[in-house]
């Protein structure tokens, strides 16, 4: 493909836009652990309360000699996947239906509202009584914070995609089953994939509050018990590693929505 100097040039423009924006990132990263590290030598700050990137990395290191902290990673790693795929996947087809369906979806629109304001940690011990004090309810309690966003965002995207193309479908005796594979899908696509965005900061919610609750393994559980027996480094460390699986997971849905978009 041939391109013109003007075109090349602003393709080019484009590149080095993105890699200055992953360098100053990268920067920024850089400048704020070291500043919590030069303060915590320094005394600026009480190690004992926010630790420091050095007693953190000492803490994942223990819990690497201990052999757990694959454990904990796995439990937690596995009751996020589980709570995102079951949530947005039922997300989505609720969303189908409550489309398909516009009487059920007008009935059912207040009750979504009301679901969705409902602070879900509240189910908690119902769940625990219901399922049991395990993993079940763990992934069950991500599930529910999933769900009600994921439906609200999708069927959104879908009642007010192209509303013009849906009147000209109907107009032209398209099946409604067509109009959805012709013009609602496609065009719901982007609010799926900002319901995937959102769905995985909500697992993440869902199972860190379920293992708050009952767990016996997880990371969760690590920075509860840090919390209890004033092991504050186990506690950052637990969040540390939160923060890095959580973007790593943000970034495969970016990827997705990429694709996708392409």
């Amino acid at each position: 493909m041939n391109y013109t100097k003007e075109h090349a040039a602003y393709l080019r423009a484009i590149r080095i836009h993105g890699w200055t924006v992953g360098l100053c990132r990268i920067l920024v990263l850089v400048l704020l652990l070291g500043f919590w590290e030069l303060g915590a030598r320094l005394g600026w700050f009480d190690v004992f309360i926010l630790s420091s990137p050095s007693r953190v990395l000492a803490a994942i290191g223990r819990l690497w000699g201990e052999g757990s902290l694959f454990l904990h990673v796995g439990v937690t790693l596995y009751e996020t996947i589980m709570g995102f795929l079951l949530g947005t996947g039922l997300g989505i087809l609720l969303a189908v239906l409550l489309w398909w369906l516009p009487f059920v979806n007008e009935v059912m629109d207040p009750y979504l509202v009301v679901l969705n304001a409902l602070p879900k940690i509240a189910l908690g011990p119902v769940l625990i009584v219901w399922i049991g004090a395990g993993m079940g309810s763990i992934i069950v309690m991500a599930v529910l914070i999933s769900l009600v966003v994921t439906t609200v965002t999708v069927l959104s995207g879908f009642t007010a995609a192209a509303a013009e193309k849906q009147f000209l479908m109907r107009t032209l005796g398209a099946k409604k089953g067509q109009t959805f594979e012709k013009v609602v899908l496609p065009a719901g696509v982007p609010h799926m994939m900002s319901a995937l965005k959102i769905s995985v900061g909500m697992s993440w919610v869902g199972v860190i509050v379920g293992e708050y609750l009952v767990s016996k393994s997880g990371l969760g559980y690590l920075i509860v018990y840090g919390g209890q027996v004033f092991k504050l480094d186990l506690v950052m460390a637990s969040v540390v590693i939160l923060c890095v699986l959580a973007a790593l997971m943000y970034g495969a849905v970016a990827l997705l929505e990429k694709r996708f978009r392409k």
